[in-house]
């Protein structure tokens, strides 16, 4: 845990609680062990897109579709989703979910690489949630920021890695040395961008929230 296990557990008794149908993906992720944002984190990216108000979304990384649907939910009326995920076990499953949530017509997934996929796509996008392979955000970084309009944001999620971030990349297992060492690139470039301005919140595992201040 990064943040005090008590207060994170009092921060979740805080909350009013998921829709059925995300209830109902939550659970089942959960016996599946496919890995959803984490509740603080979720009630994070709700209240920025409630906040936000944007018109078109982009999410990097859908799995089976949760976050996409939680954003639907709080995002205004006209908005649209594209979201990213080539896992093609899951592709099926966020369809489905997305067709019983009713949202199959403001939600459109892309079964593709998000690195190819990005490269295809036109913006601007004014919210960007990038929740994928912790290890390619450095490498995706150069298509989301010409993606992302003035004034847009960007959340990305993982990026402390349960605190093994702060670690010497010594101190990590040998397997996970060259994500460590790309996640710590990611979160200097974030903050040493003059086109962003970044914040890192030590919620969950770990949020960057970012708004691009200029071209």
């Amino acid at each position: 845990m990064i943040v005090n296990e008590r207060i994170t557990t009092y921060i979740h008794s805080l909350e009013r609680g998921d829709s059925e149908i995300l209830s109902r993906i939550a659970k089942e992720a959960a016996a599946s062990f496919v890995p959803i944002i984490r509740k603080e984190t979720a009630s994070l990216l709700r209240t920025l897109v409630a906040m936000k108000r944007p018109e078109r979304i982009l999410e990097v990384g859908t799995a089976t579709g949760y976050s996409a649907l939680l954003m639907s939910e709080v995002m205004p009326e006209g908005c649209t989703i594209t979201t990213i995920e080539k896992y093609e076990k899951r592709i099926p499953e966020a369809l489905e979910n997305f067709r019983l949530a009713g949202k199959e017509q403001v939600i459109t997934l892309i079964p593709a690489d998000a690195a190819k996929a990005l490269e295809t796509l036109s913006g601007p996008f004014d919210f960007i949630f990038m929740d994928a392979a912790k290890g390619q955000y450095i490498h995706f970084l150069r298509d989301v920021l010409r993606l992302l309009s003035v004034g847009g944001v960007l959340v990305s999620d993982n990026v402390l890695q349960d605190g093994d971030v702060i670690e010497s990349r010594f101190a990590v297992p040998r397997r996970n040395r060259t994500i460590h060492a790309r996640m710590r690139e990611y979160l200097y470039t974030l903050k040493h961008l003059d086109c962003l301005e970044t914040a890192v919140i030590p919620i969950g595992d770990g949020v960057t929230v970012s708004t691009r201040v200029r071209e």
